[in-house]
C-alpha cells in the first residue's frame, strides 16, 4: 500500500502524490482541449477546463490514490459534436495518452538538467518522467475502458462489442496479476535510458 511509504520515505511519497495528481489532470485537460478542437463545447460548459484535481478526479479518487496508489480522472465530452466523427474520436482519445508522452520528455529534459546541478531534484524529475512514460503506455492498451480501447476500435471495429463489457476489467486484473506493472516501469526505464545516452 502506498501508505506505508508515508513514514518510510515521506519525501517520495509527496513528491509521487504531486505528480501523479498533475499527470492526470494535464492528461484530462489535453481531452478537453482536443475535443474544444472537435467543436465540442462540453469540457467548458461542465467546467471541467480547470487545473482543479477535485474537478477531474474526484475525492474517491485522490482519496484511494493517496491510500493505496489508485487514481482515475475523467473529461466529460460530446462526441455527437465533433466535426468529425471518425477523426475526432480517436484525436480526442489519443489526446491524453500523447499529453503524458510529451510530459514525460519534458520531466526527461528536467532531469539532464538536475543530473548536472545540486539544487534540483534528480529523484523527482526521475519519477515525473517515468509516472507519465507508464500512464501514456497504460492507457494506450487496447482494453475498454482505456483511451487505447477507444483509437483502436476506430480501425477494428469488431472490438466495438466490448464497450461496456466486464471484458475490460477482467483482463486488466489478469494483465496486473501477471506483472504488468512492472513491465510498464521497466519499459519505462529503459526509456529514460535511452533518452539520456
Amino acid at each position: 500500500m502506498l501508505i506505508q511509504m508515508l513514514s518510510q520515505h515521506p519525501i517520495r511519497y509527496f513528491q509521487l502524490i504531486v505528480v501523479i495528481i498533475l499527470s492526470i489532470c494535464l492528461h484530462e485537460l489535453a481531452h478537453g482541449a482536443a475535443a474544444l478542437s472537435q467543436g465540442d463545447d462540453t469540457p467548458r460548459q461542465t467546467g471541467h477546463m480547470t487545473l482543479n484535481p477535485f474537478v477531474h478526479m474526484g475525492w474517491e479518487s485522490i482519496i484511494f490514490l493517496c491510500i493505496g496508489g489508485i487514481a482515475w480522472g475523467a473529461m466529460p465530452v460530446n462526441s455527437a459534436k465533433f466535426r468529425s466523427r471518425q477523426w475526432g474520436d480517436i484525436l480526442v482519445s489519443a489526446a491524453g495518452p500523447a499529453c503524458n508522452l510529451v510530459l514525460g520528455f519534458i520531466f526527461v529534459g528536467f532531469l539532464a538538467i538536475a543530473m548536472r546541478v545540486e539544487f534540483l531534484s534528480v529523484e523527482f524529475f526521475r519519477l515525473g518522467a517515468q509516472i507519465n512514460f507508464v500512464l501514456c503506455l497504460f492507457k494506450l492498451l487496447p482494453i475498454p475502458p482505456l483511451d487505447g480501447f477507444y483509437v483502436f476500435s476506430k480501425f477494428f471495429p469488431a472490438l466495438k462489442v466490448l464497450d461496456g463489457s466486464q471484458f475490460g476489467l477482467f483482463a486488466l486484473m489478469l494483465l496486473f496479476i501477471s506483472g504488468l506493472g512492472t513491465t510498464l516501469y521497466t519499459a519505462s526505464d529503459l526509456l529514460i535510458r535511452a533518452l539520456l545516452g
